[in-house]
């Protein structure tokens, strides 16, 4: 026992005394975790010793524990003899949300026996826990499009930054360590800030934008998703000048006045103005005559401006009655401009029945001309025209001439009319004769006064010379054109002191001088510029424009003003069919600052206004093509109309290629001209003319002549086609007549658009012998509007082998007599018919055009073998036909027509015929003679 007790007492002893102490840990920790992991690296190691140890439970560590708001973690014991234990996370732990933690650790032994009981507890000990981050976001651009602009020619620093941002949470993986462009080939670098910049000086006129694309990476050398898009512009420079106009102007005719500029504007860069002056310039120096006037003849459009009758055209268009023109050369191609151009070697002589003869004090010389300075000729004289002796002297009694780039007008006196010293030659000094320019040049004679128009404008003569006058003499004399004619005093008579140039239009009007009103109506210009909407001008601003509008000057005090003024600008053509092509415009500015004349230069523009080809008009003449009357009718005062029903119409083809239509266009003609086809007319025997009081009211006038005749003016087709219908061929020898041919051309701006050549023939109404004889229509072609009447003709074949006995002719002249009695009364009907229809106008013809009918229906054959055959009368009025009763027997043919015929009356004829048809008809097998 005893031995026993001190055995049981230790472990009493023991058991009361068995958790003497507390666990102990460090008092702090630093650990580390990788985000989405869950494993704690502490430093120091988690261990927990107790002193108490070895003996059970009060020496062991059971658990750790955490205190921290929300911490994340857990701490688990891996030995509880030696105190270890792990610290881990609870939960998935996130850089992004939260980067470090701290909280407080505690150690507990396992008390003071197996049911824990009287445990103890360590100090508290601080924990550090840092989160290891993880590359697992891309850069993202702050921007979703950044733009920037930059002037040309300067080499940027920086032009723009990019910015890229990372949502790591670490430095390393939220850095953006680096960008780069993408785009390859661009003049533009970036650094590692984001800074662009570039690499060469960049040129507006090469590129005006550039659109590049960048992207950036993290320190982790992760890269972006997606790259960001970069526009540069590029401005240009600024520069004083014009901006928003185009090159080309499309001008469509017709369409009136057509804006030239509507979105321009003069850029000043900012400068204070105090003044803008803008000059705009049309130049049409290489349309016709210096710009698109009209291209009528010189005689149409004198009438047409309202110049007194009487002036000859001295280069008239070459034809068979104006041949002295043939050998001279024409300039092709000017758009029916009649342009004759001299080289030094052209002349012509103008026929002494064209010369006017009549030249006394007050005469006009008009003339197109386009003259430059010759080399080398500077002394020789170049003649426009020239009056001198034909033959034995070479004296000058009239001429114009180029001397010197000076024009010079010699007129000399004849010595009948005083013996005086007189002006004899007058000089002038201008640009314009030696600017290689067409000029419209008038010399205005009211001797000893004489004036020279150019372009419209008055110029006196610098110098006046005096001379003799010319002996009078019987030598005549030559009038020519482009050189002086040398009859006299030379071996041989020649050409001499040639033109060089190019004229056209050269008239002389004898007896009176011209209008200042009508020079400038015959050189105006058809095209222009203008402007539109004055009102909306600025107070301030001033324009003015030249004669002929083709220069206009805008002034204004800024640049708002101008600009709005330059936006108004427009072209203007007022032809109908003007001329196709380019037209240059020259805009020239110059701009003042205040207290400087000029401060800075504005570069001229050159443009174009493109002139569209118009739609040409096609003339059409339609009408019949055979007129067939008796020769009576020929005979007759008033002759036959051949042209009565005559239509002329003019369309053009309009709309697109796919769809075009025909449209009827109004507008006027030139001239109308009606040869004759084959022999010329002979005088002694007929005529073809035109009665003045045809052409009264209209702008026409008409010259006739053996070869025709021609009707020329400018005036509407309607005027012209009344004229035309009035136009009367007589024959009064008709029985000798076969057929007459006749050809009606017209034509609008002298030829330039020509219609179809329409061809008519007049010929008899001549009755033949056979056994069966068709009735001949007068009309070959019929109208669309006429209704065809048809005349059967009444006859039979006469019986050559048959002798005639005196009773039947007898017979024969009592049924004469009996028709001759019908036809009278019909003859009074028809002038009591022609009284009530008398008051028709010529407007109303054309609207209602009458038809000649042929009246051979009523003719009467009896015997092919008579001295006198086809005998044909007018009946005018009763008492008319009682006279001519016994003449009208003459032949055996007796016919009646009025010299007014209606459809009206030739139906009612033709009920007459028809009910007199059995006493007109007979069989002549039993005439005898």
């Amino acid at each position: 026992g005893f031995i026993s007790q001190p055995c049981m007492l230790p472990l009493v002893m023991y058991s009361g005394l068995v958790n003497k102490h507390k666990p102990w840990i460090e008092t702090s920790y630093h650990g580390m975790i990788t985000e989405n992991m869950d494993k704690v690296l502490l430093d120091p190691p988690l261990v927990a010793l107790d002193k108490d140890a070895p003996i059970p439970y009060a020496g062991e560590i059971c658990a750790f524990k955490i205190y921290g708001q929300d911490a994340p973690f857990e701490a688990v014991v891996l030995n509880r003899t030696s105190g270890e234990g792990v610290l881990r996370a609870s939960s998935p732990v996130d850089c992004e949300s939260q980067k470090e933690y701290t909280f407080v650790i505690q150690a507990y032994d396992c008390g003071a026996g197996p049911s824990g009981a009287d445990w103890k507890k360590s100090h508290k000990a601080v924990v550090h826990i840092q989160v290891d981050d993880v590359n697992e976001f891309s850069p993202v651009f702050r921007e979703p499009l950044y733009k920037a602009s930059v002037t040309e020619g300067k080499i940027y620093d920086s032009i723009l930054q990019v910015e890229a941002w990372d949502q790591d949470c670490s430095p390393q993986y939220s850095q953006i360590c680096n960008y780069e462009i993408v785009t390859t080939g661009t003049p533009f670098a970036i650094d590692r800030n984001g800074n662009i910049r570039n690499t060469e000086r960049l040129s507006y006129d090469k590129q005006q934008t550039y659109k590049i694309m960048v992207t950036a990476f993290d320190c982790g050398q992760k890269r972006a998703r997606e790259d960001v898009t970069v526009h540069i512009d590029v401005k240009p420079v600024c520069k004083p000048g014009w901006q928003g106009w185009n090159k080309r102007v499309d001008y469509e005719p017709g369409t009136g006045s057509k804006q030239l500029f509507p979105k321009m504007h003069l850029e000043t860069c900012g400068g204070p103005l105090s003044g803008v002056r803008a000059m705009v310039e049309l130049q049409t120096n290489h349309i016709g005559k210096g710009c698109d006037r009209e291209t009528y003849s010189e005689k149409s459009l004198q009438k047409l401006c309202g110049a007194a009758s009487g002036s000859t055209d001295l280069l008239p268009a070459p034809s068979t009655s104006t041949n002295w023109t043939m050998s001279l050369l024409t300039d092709s191609g000017r758009d029916s401009d009649l342009i004759y151009r001299f080289d030094g070697r052209q002349a012509a002589n103008v026929p002494d029945h064209v010369v006017p003869q009549n030249l006394t004090d007050q005469f006009t010389i008009a003339t197109w001309m386009k003259h430059g300075p010759s080399p080398g000729l500077r002394a020789e004289k170049e003649t426009l025209l020239c009056n001198s002796d034909k033959t034995e002297m070479n004296r000058h009694h009239y001429s114009l001439y180029v001397h010197n780039c000076r024009l010079v007008f010699l007129l000399r006196r004849d010595f009948t009319q005083v013996d005086t010293f007189r002006p004899a030659e007058f000089h002038w000094k201008l640009e314009q004769i030696c600017d290689k320019e067409w000029h419209y040049y008038v010399i205005n004679v009211e001797f000893p006064a004489v004036t020279l128009f150019v372009d419209g404008v008055t110029y006196e003569p610098y110098l006046v010379t005096d001379d003799w006058p010319i002996h009078t003499s019987k030598i005549d004399t030559q009038l020519t054109v482009g050189a002086c004619w040398q009859g006299g005093e030379v071996a041989t008579p020649r050409f001499a002191q040639h033109f060089h140039g190019s004229l056209s239009g050269l008239t002389i009007r004898p007896g009176r001088v011209e209008t200042q009103k009508v020079i400038s109506c015959l050189q105006a210009c058809k095209e222009g510029l203008d402007i539109n909407s004055l009102e909306s001008l600025a107070k301030d601003i001033k324009f003015h424009f030249n004669p002929a509008q083709s220069v206009l000057v805008v002034e204004g005090q800024d640049a708002d003003s101008i600009n709005t003024a330059m936006t108004k600008v427009s072209y203007i053509n007022s032809r109908q069919f003007p001329t196709p092509g380019l037209r240059q415009l020259h805009i020239t500015t110059t701009v003042q600052c205040f207290g400087e004349d000029t401060c800075f230069y504005i570069p001229d523009i050159k443009a174009v206004v493109m002139v569209l080809p118009p739609s040409e008009p096609r003339i059409t003449i339609e009408g019949p093509n055979q007129l067939i009357r008796p020769a009576a009718d020929l005979r007759g005062p008033l002759g036959v109309a051949p042209f009565k029903e005559l239509h002329i119409t003019s369309t053009v083809i309009k709309g697109d290629t796919h769809r075009p239509g025909v449209t009827e266009v109004m507008h006027n003609l030139d001239y109308c001209d009606i040869l004759v086809i084959g022999e010329e007319l002979n005088p002694e025997r007929e005529s073809l003319e035109i009665h003045h009081s045809a052409l009264l009211g209209k702008h026409l006038d008409a010259t006739n002549s053996t070869s025709g005749i021609s009707i020329y003016g400018v005036d509407s087709m309607a005027h012209y086609e009344q004229a035309l219908r009035q136009v009367c061929y007589r024959n009064w020898q008709a029985a000798a007549l076969t057929e007459r041919k006749f050809r009606l051309t017209c034509s609008e701006l002298n030829g330039r658009y020509t219609s179809n050549e329409f061809n008519l023939e007049v010929s008899l109404s001549v009755l033949h012998h056979s056994a069966h004889v068709e009735h001949v229509n007068h009309m070959a072609a019929q109208a669309q509007y006429m209704r065809p009447v048809h005349h059967p003709l009444m006859m039979h074949s006469v019986n050559s082998h048959m002798s005639a006995t005196p009773p039947a002719a007898t017979a024969v002249i009592v049924v004469c007599i009996a028709a001759l009695v019908a036809i009278v009364v019909i003859g009074v009907y028809r002038i009591h018919a022609t009284h009530q229809e008398g008051s028709r106008e010529d407007e109303e013809e054309a609207k209602d055009p009458e038809v000649d009918w042929d009246n051979s229906a009523l003719t009467i054959t009896v015997n092919p073998m008579e001295v006198i055959y086809g005998s044909f009368t007018f009946w005018e009025s009763e008492e008319e036909e009682e006279e001519e009763e016994g003449e009208e027997r003459v032949g055996g043919m007796i016919s009646a027509e009025s010299d007014n015929t209606d459809e009206e009356e030739e139906e009612e004829e033709e009920v007459k015929e028809r009910k007199q048809k059995g006493k007109l008809e007979w069989d002549s097998s039993s005439v005898t003679y």
